[in-house]
This record gives structure tokens, C-alpha cells and sequence, in this order.
């Protein structure tokens, strides 16, 4: 079973923090492969368009966007940047390199507009 899920967080999705589930927006199952990397890239596509900025992996995590989506966070007393991500996994878990594709492997920012949170477990 293959999964493309869309998260909102103040984290880009290859870290896989604890209680990142409660980050997804969105799940769509797929039986095929075929199938999933097509609703993948199609999603990837909208989102490229929507973001000024992103970075994708070759095992089909990507994380897109735009510098002015901030939101505060009272525990590290400062801004951390939004992300909206999705991830394409296969059985609960992510592929792995080589059952991923180059063409996404690839970004448009030299750095992120990350700021970590200190209190992340």
C-alpha cells in the first residue's frame, strides 16, 4: 500500500519528529506504485507553483515555502518557518533511495528559512 501524505509544520518532513502525524493535512492510498508517484508529482507540480522556494529528495519527500509564512512559537519565544510538505510512503515507511526517482532530487534555495525549536523532543 503506497500513501502520498501532505503535512503543515514548522518542520521539513525527512525528520520524522515525534507525533509528526499530527501534521498531516491530507492521505491518498494507492494501490500501484505507478499510481502514487503520478498523484505525487502532480501534487509536487501544484505545490512548486504555489511556493517561491522547495526542496525534494530523490525518495520522494518534498517541502515547499514562502518566507513570509511564519508561526510563533511560545515555548522558543520565536518565529519558525511553515512548510507544506508531502511525502510518498510505502507500507507506513519511506522508500528508500533506490526505489526513489532523480528528478526530484533537487531544491531552489542555497538555505533554508529554518529556525529550530529548542524544545523539540
Amino acid at each position: 500500500m503506497y500513501k502520498v501524505i501532505k503535512t503543515e509544520s514548522d518542520c521539513e518532513p525527512w525528520w520524522f519528529l515525534e507525533d509528526w502525524e499530527e501534521d498531516i493535512t491530507e492521505i491518498s492510498e494507492f494501490e500501484q506504485k505507478e499510481d502514487a508517484i503520478a498523484f505525487f508529482k502532480e501534487q509536487w507540480n501544484t505545490l512548486k507553483q504555489s511556493y517561491p522556494f522547495y526542496s525534494s529528495k530523490r525518495n520522494l519527500l518534498a517541502t515547499f515555502w514562502d518566507t513570509n509564512e511564519k508561526t510563533w512559537c511560545e515555548e522558543c519565544d520565536e518565529y519558525l518557518q511553515d512548510f507544506h510538505s508531502i511525502l510518498l510512503l510505502k507500507d507506513e515507511e519511506p522508500l528508500t533511495e533506490e526505489e526513489g526517482l532523480d528528478f526530484f532530487e533537487q531544491g531552489n534555495a542555497t538555505t533554508q528559512s529554518r529556525t529550530s525549536c529548542q524544545f523539540i523532543k
